[in-house]
């Protein structure tokens, strides 16, 4: 079951560079997507994720990576690290943030709707979504059970 959007004032926390449970830290730009996408595969391969709920992971983190470099400045910042049992991504822009009428929770895109499926793929793949926004930037935090 996937949880109820949680809409915050600052980022969610995460372990420092190096800490146990660190995998990744990186800022990308525009052409540095499939790189990226390339790069989580890897580290949570080397975790135990795989099979659907892999894919599943890399397309929402994908999905996200990609919003920024199109709606929020074309460049952005990746952490990934695991927690207990679970794989967390968070990825950060500076964007003017996302308009309010934005954060509930997504309803199935209309068919011929061009666009929104970002988000709404994001909610149907991880076990939870956050989002924390405000007018100098967005962090959008997928976490997926291992």
């Amino acid at each position: 079951m996937r949880s109820a959007p949680s809409v915050e004032s600052s980022g969610s926390a995460v372990p420092p560079s190096g800490a146990a449970g660190h995998l990744l830290d990186r800022r990308f730009a525009r052409d540095e997507i499939a790189l990226v996408r390339h790069e989580v595969t890897a580290r949570l391969r080397g975790v135990g994720l795989t099979g659907d709920r892999l894919q599943g992971y890399i397309l929402a983190v994908n999905e996200i990576v990609t919003n920024v470099v199109l709606h929020a400045g074309g460049y952005g910042r990746l952490l990934l690290w695991t927690a207990g049992d679970s794989a967390w991504c968070s990825v950060t822009d500076s964007g003017s943030g996302i308009p309010a009428r934005y954060l509930s929770a997504p309803e199935v895109p209309e068919t011929y709707e061009v666009g929104g499926r970002g988000i709404w793929l994001a909610y149907q793949l991880c076990d939870e979504v956050t989002v924390a926004t405000g007018p100098i930037g967005t962090t959008i935090g997928l976490r997926i059970e291992l």
